[in-house]
């Protein structure tokens, strides 16, 4: 235990606080179990160990990996009823997907120890979300973390406030930015290739996001789905595939011949990588809004990794689109829309350039006309950066 806790107060010492991630105040902290799903990289561990230097007493909790050697000797069940014992209050885990039957003994902490408020996060959606499933659906609050929005970016990078803006009033172009934010393009631009990603400051950026992509294919996907090595090959030839592609109509059984699989596999590899982060799919949806699971087209999750997976300048046209959805799915129903591109909520936005006409939306009532390059916008036409500021 003294090990977990020299390794836990050395973390928590070096943890910057002055930019905290949007989902951090929506979590209910006072509930007895939490789990944080999310992508590789989008800053789980980061914001579990900022909340307890803002909110809690240093000795009342207790931040561990699953993944830690300790475990080789040691069982979760074992440290968080020692830590119990020693009237902690708070046990957070971090990787705990990594840890072999995870949710079982969660579970056992839930039900024996009730004083113990756990969090528990794991890199991969996928294990962390089948544990949850089977185990601990009516125990726990789950929540899922994106990447960084253009307001998180600015607020990061130049020490802004920006509050998030609701989708309300950047269709009426009712925002703000600050005096500090004359034109905010350039400042759009950078975040598209880099600022999805909090560590985007650090050295080697793009080789680091590319060990997240390849661990995803390579570990995460490939141990949730009991596959071999072979699979997470075509996995990454399937990725490259559908990074040269999108956006696009997925074909399985076109896709399946490419990468040597049948469609019905082809169908379930798309599954695993969207629910890794890795890939969004666009659905239909009906009169009422509620997705269906047609699919008319494939994205790559966020433009960061459109710029990543490219190998060169990704295409203008994808590029917008996966912003506008990248960043439009997290706090709303986003489906395809019949005569443009995306609808939300019975709006239509039709995405471009600042060149983009109307000609689209002009039969379709609530439509907007989202234009990339420009600075501000009026009536229904709304620059595409003001989207960025919805969460």
């Amino acid at each position: 235990m003294e090990t977990l806790f020299e390794i836990y107060t050395n973390r928590l010492a070096r943890v910057d606080t002055r930019f905290v991630r949007y989902l951090h105040d929506k979590i209910k902290w006072n509930s007895r179990l939490i789990v944080v799903t999310g992508a590789r990289g989008v800053g789980k561990t980061t914001m579990l160990l900022q909340h307890i230097k803002l909110t809690e007493s240093e000795s009342d909790s207790l931040y561990l990996s699953a993944d830690s050697i300790y475990f080789a000797d040691n069982t979760l069940y074992e440290v968080a009823s020692k830590f119990h014992k020693l009237n902690g209050k708070y046990l957070y885990i971090d990787e705990v997907h990594k840890y072999k039957n995870w949710s079982t003994e969660v579970k056992m902490m839930y039900d024996n120890l009730p004083d113990l408020h756990i969090v528990v996060t794991g890199s991969s959606v996928l294990d962390i979300t089948k544990g949850t499933e089977a185990d601990l659906s009516r125990r726990a609050l789950i929540y899922n973390l994106e990447g960084m929005s253009f307001r998180e970016y600015l607020n990061f990078t130049l020490g802004t406030d920006l509050k998030p803006v609701p989708l309300s009033n950047i269709i009426s172009n009712s925002y703000v930015l600050p005096a500090s934010i004359p034109h905010p393009i350039p400042l759009w631009m950078d975040y598209l290739k880099m600022g999805y990603y909090p560590f985007f400051r650090e050295d080697d950026f793009y080789m680091r996001l590319d060990n997240v992509v390849n661990q995803t294919l390579e570990v995460d996907i490939p141990t949730y789905a009991n596959m071999n090595v072979a699979t997470s090959l075509k996995l990454k030839r399937l990725l490259f595939i559908i990074a040269r592609s999108v956006p696009f109509k997925p074909n399985f059984s076109e896709i399946g011949r490419a990468i040597d699989v049948d469609r019905g596999t082809v169908a379930d590899y798309f599954v695993y990588m969207e629910k890794a982060g890795l890939i969004s799919r666009l659905r239909h949806a009906n009169d009422k809004m509620v997705l269906l699971e047609k699919v008319d087209k494939v994205y790559l999750s966020n433009p960061t990794l459109c710029f990543a997976q490219s190998g060169e300048k990704p295409d203008v046209g994808n590029l917008r689109e996966t912003a506008f959805y990248s960043l439009m799915r997290v706090n709303n129903k986003v489906a395809s829309s019949p005569v443009s591109d995306f609808l939300i909520e019975g709006m239509t936005f039709e995405v471009g350039g600042k060149n983009k006409k109307h000609k689209q939306i002009e039969s379709v009532e609530n439509g907007y006309v989202v234009k990339d390059d420009i600075e501000s916008g009026f009536l229904n036409t709304i620059p595409l950066w003001a989207f960025g500021l919805n969460y």
